[in-house]
Order: structure tokens, then C-alpha cells, then sequence
């Protein structure tokens, strides 16, 4: 038994105001247990007593297995087609060489921020994630508190970051229009169109097509991977390509810097945004089967097949950018375009860039998905105005069909600010990567302290850090303050409104608005998830 495995009648110590993990949080016996159907619904018996010890009632079918669980994570990273289409900000703070170095440290780093949350969706799957790890594990003196910000902050990370993907398609389109069509020069109103077209192909698809998408997620891995290859083999082939010196080694500062290093600093915003939403799978977690050993294993996989595809696709992308500033330039508002051009005609342009348009399309249903099922998953907790309307499961569908509407509307609405300014509408998917930031620092933060300070106090898991816990939840939490603290940099030094980082405005904006909801509301109904623990000790 590990040093923070709950020991056989122990007690916790009479001061602390939590939980004590009792006997039944322990894994049921690996044989004859995993392929155990209690219902319709399709939880194990290991899923039953994870539901049971966080004193949850199965509401939602488990038609995810190992599969399409890691299909899932996989499409919703889409770490190569990121690398493809969002980094027009590592272009021009740190060039083709930054991009690829920043991508190698940034990956380094995210991977104990991915570890921490496997564990951690390990000892408590739930549809929560961050803000039921903080209720389970923060202090006892600030569990409720913590726990309601981070709930915030993950709500509106994901809805946030939901918001974005509909509007990258949208663009996508409106690039493969310029390309066809020299002339057409895109409206902020027509990608508006688009967004809310996309958005409602998304709510259909999300509610009466639930059943079948594992099977969806299987077919789009396939097609993650074939595409890759498809797209490398073609610059391969037949794109010109840059030095290998110039392609590692050719540094750029085109944001007005003081320094290389600070530009480089400034431009891994890229990367980190192609490895994020490793806890995509945790938030799915009451819809997948044996959710306390596949979901970790589903995190960690996904991981690392999408690093691996990133960083050849990333290498070989940057040879093919001969020219950085020609393909920043491009007509379509996406270097890749230009990159495309370079190797093959308009049609084959066009061709070739449907591959990470329809992938982003189907990573922007598994963003619904998951972001629907955070937000249901807080309002049930009454974390959330109009919990009781959020919080409520659908008997015919079985699944939260009013937060997957929510979640929908709510890309709608702000997909209508871009009609009248592009640079607000930028400013708020921005958020997606600055509040899922604190909410790894918190949620890591706390499983930490608990390590330290009670190790005997955290609920056994099939998926484990063992003896390496503190230093990688260390290595976790520095590594999402730092993400956090240089995401809200802007782009380049340029003094215009364009140009500012209107995240951090967004950000204080919300927390203070979670602030006043929390006096008003949220501290008469919040009590937190780990009131609810199995054998918790309250006040």
C-alpha cells in the first residue's frame, strides 16, 4: 500500500472538516467486475462504487469504452491541425524555430499538468473535474470558495474555447473561398452566419445523434491520422522547403520585443493552446465505461499520440514556410493556406484544407459535448444561476439536453458580437486557454497540499502517481502558472485596441462577477461536491 492509499481504520485527524475515504472507495476486484452491467446504463461495478463514495446518482448512459474514449480526447486536442491553423501568433513572435522549440518545452511541461489530472480523474471520476477535485481536496477553509471559482472558471473556459470552434470553421470556409475566389474579400457577418450554422448542426447532431457518437469518434481517430498523413505527404513531396539551419535556427521578433527571448516567451501561446483540454475526457467521465482506469488512460494516451503527431507535423510544416512573412500576409488570414499554395494548385489548396476543416468540425461536437456536461455537472452542484433547469437530464434521452442547449445559445449570442467587432469576440475564446489555466493551478494545487499535508486522506485509484506525485504535481502547478501568466500578453508592443489583450480585462471582468454571484446566491446554495463525499465529516 502506497504512503497515500487510505489506511485500513484510520481516522483523519478531528481538525480537518472533510471526508474520510472509507473501505467501499476502494476498487472493486478486477475479475468478474469490469464486465458487469448494473443497467441499461452501463456502469461497472467500479463505476458504481466511484458513483456511490462521491454520493452521485447514475443519470447518464455509459456508451464510451477505451476506444472511443481515447478517440474522443484525441479529436477534441486535434494538436496537429492547432499547429496548423492557430499559430499565426508563434509566427511572428519566434518565427518557424520558435514555434518548434516552444512546442518541445511546452509539451515538456503540459505533460505534468496531464499526469496530475489523469490521477486525479483516477480518484474522482466525475463530469465536475476541476472544481469537485478542489471541493475534495483544497483546504478545509477554503474548499467552498475555491471550489465556486474554479467551477467559474471552467465553465466559462469551455464554453469559451466551445465558441471558437464553430468560428474556426467558419473561417476555414471563408479561406477556402478567397483561395477559389481572389475577389471575395470575407464579412464579419457572413463567418457570423456561419458560426450559427455550424452551431446548430452541432446541437442536432449533439442531442439526437448521442447514441452514435462513440462510433462517430472512432471513425474521425481514423481519419485524425490518415489526414495527417495525407497533408505531410504532400508538402513532402511536393512543397519547396527552407534550410534546416534557417528552419531551427531563424528566430524572429516581428512583435517589437525588447528581446528574442521575451518574443519567444510571448509566441508559445501557440503551443500551449495545441496542448490543452487533456481534461476533456475527465468531464465525460460518467459516460464512460470503467470511467476510474479508462478515463486516465484515455488522458495519457491522447496525450501522447497528439504529441507525437505534432511535432512531425510541426517540424515539416515549419521547412515548408519559406517565406514567413508572405505566408502571414495571405489573403485568407491563415499561413497554411499560403504553405498549401506553394505545393499545389487552388482545387488541391481547397482539397487539402477541408482535412483539418471537417477535423475541427467534429472536435467542435466533442467540445458540446464536454462543455455541456461541465456545465451540467456545476449546476447540479447549484454552482451555476438556473441550476435547476441546467442540472436537469433528459428521461428520453439520457443525456443533459437543456446544458447542451445552453451551451449552444450561448455560442450564438457570442458569435453576434463579431458582427461588430472581431477584435471583442477574439478577445473572449481567448479566455479558453487564460481560465483553464487557474483552474489546473488551483485543482493540482490542492491535490498537492492534501499529499503533503494528509496523504493518508486521498481515495485509492487505479491510476496512480505513486512515490512521484509531489514532485510532478509540483512540476504541474509551476508549469500552469507560468502558462497562465504569459497568456495574457498581447501579440506584438503595437499601443491600439486591435493589437491589446482584451483577456485579462475579460477575466478580472468574470471573476468579479462570479464574486457578486457568490455573495448574492452562490453562498446560500453552494455547499460544494465533498459535502456529498461518502463518510465526509462537515461542521
Amino acid at each position: 500500500m502506497s504512503s497515500f492509499e487510505t489506511q485500513p481504520g484510520k481516522a483523519p485527524p478531528k481538525e480537518l472538516q472533510t471526508y474520510a475515504p472509507s473501505r467501499s472507495s476502494q476498487a472493486v476486484d478486477e475479475e468478474g467486475g469490469d464486465e458487469y452491467h448494473d443497467n441499461i446504463k452501463g456502469h461497472t461495478k467500479n463505476d458504481r462504487v466511484d458513483m456511490q463514495r462521491m454520493g452521485k446518482v447514475q443519470e447518464l448512459r455509459r456508451n464510451y469504452r477505451p476506444l472511443s474514449a481515447l478517440a474522443f480526447t484525441v479529436i477534441i486536442q486535434g494538436t496537429w491541425e492547432v499547429l496548423m491553423t492557430a499559430t499565426y501568433q508563434g509566427l511572428v513572435d519566434g518565427g518557424p524555430a520558435g514555434l518548434i522549440w516552444s512546442y518541445i518545452w511546452t509539451f515538456i511541461g503540459a505533460s505534468f499538468i496531464v499526469a496530475s489530472l489523469a490521477e486525479m480523474a483516477s480518484m474522482a471520476p466525475t463530469a465536475g473535474g476541476q472544481y469537485h477535485w478542489v471541493s475534495e481536496f483544497a483546504p478545509p477553509a477554503w474548499q467552498k470558495e475555491l471550489s465556486y471559482f474554479t467551477g467559474w472558471m471552467s465553465t466559462l473556459s469551455w464554453q469559451a474555447g466551445t465558441a471558437s470552434g464553430p468560428f474556426l470553421v467558419g473561417t476555414l470556409i471563408q479561406a477556402c473561398a478567397t483561395v477559389m475566389y481572389p475577389e471575395y474579400v470575407p464579412t464579419n457577418w457572413q463567418g457570423t452566419l456561419m458560426v450559427i450554422a455550424v452551431t446548430i448542426l452541432v446541437w442536432v447532431l449533439n442531442l439526437w445523434g448521442a447514441k452514435l457518437m462513440p462510433l462517430f469518434q472512432n471513425f474521425m481517430l481514423v481519419v485524425h491520422v490518415f489526414g495527417f498523413l495525407a497533408i505531410i505527404i504532400v508538402l513532402w513531396v511536393l512543397s519547396p522547403r527552407a534550410s534546416a539551419k534557417v528552419t531551427f535556427t531563424g528566430f524572429r521578433n516581428d512583435g517589437g520585443w525588447s528581446s528574442m527571448g521575451l518574443s519567444l516567451m510571448v509566441g508559445q501561446i501557440s503551443a500551449i493552446y495545441a496542448c490543452i483540454c487533456s481534461d476533456a475526457a475527465a468531464h465525460m467521465s460518467e459516460e464512460i465505461k470503467d470511467a476510474g482506469k479508462t478515463v486516465p488512460r484515455a488522458i495519457i494516451g491522447s496525450y501522447l499520440l497528439n504529441g507525437l503527431l505534432g511535432l512531425v507535423f510541426l517540424i515539416s510544416y515549419a521547412f515548408m514556410i519559406t517565406d514567413v512573412d508572405a505566408a502571414l500576409d495571405d489573403a485568407s488570414g491563415y499561413p497554411h493556406i499560403w504553405v498549401f499554395a506553394q505545393a499545389v494548385s487552388a482545387g488541391g489548396v481547397v482539397a487539402l484544407n477541408a482535412i483539418p476543416t471537417v477535423l475541427i468540425f467534429a472536435g467542435t461536437l466533442s467540445f458540446n459535448l464536454s462543455t455541456s456536461r461541465q456545465t451540467w455537472a456545476f449546476a447540479r452542484d447549484k454552482g451555476l444561476p438556473f441550476s435547476g433547469w441546467l442540472g436537469k437530464v433528459s428521461p428520453s434521452l439520457h443525456i443533459p439536453a437543456n446544458a447542451v442547449t445552453f451551451t449552444c445559445l450561448f455560442t450564438i449570442v457570442l458569435s453576434l458580437i463579431n458582427i461588430g467587432s472581431d477584435v471583442a469576440f477574439n478577445a473572449i475564446i481567448s479566455l479558453n486557454v487564460v481560465s483553464l489555466m487557474i483552474t489546473y493551478s488551483i485543482s493540482i494545487g490542492s491535490v498537492l497540499h492534501r499529499r503533503i499535508v494528509h496523504p493518508e486522506l486521498l481515495p485509492r485509484c487505479r491510476w496512480s502517481l505513486g512515490k512521484w506525485g509531489v514532485p510532478i504535481n509540483i512540476c504541474g502547478f509551476l508549469y500552469s502558472l507560468h502558462a497562465f501568466f504569459w497568456c495574457f500578453w498581447p501579440n506584438t508592443t503595437a499601443k491600439d485596441l486591435e493589437s491589446f489583450n482584451w483577456a485579462v480585462v475579460m477575466f478580472v471582468g468574470v471573476s468579479i462577477l462570479c464574486a457578486v454571484d457568490y455573495l448574492f446566491r452562490g453562498r446560500k446554495n453552494y455547499k460544494g461536491p465533498v459535502v456529498l463525499i461518502e463518510g465526509w465529516k462537515g461542521e
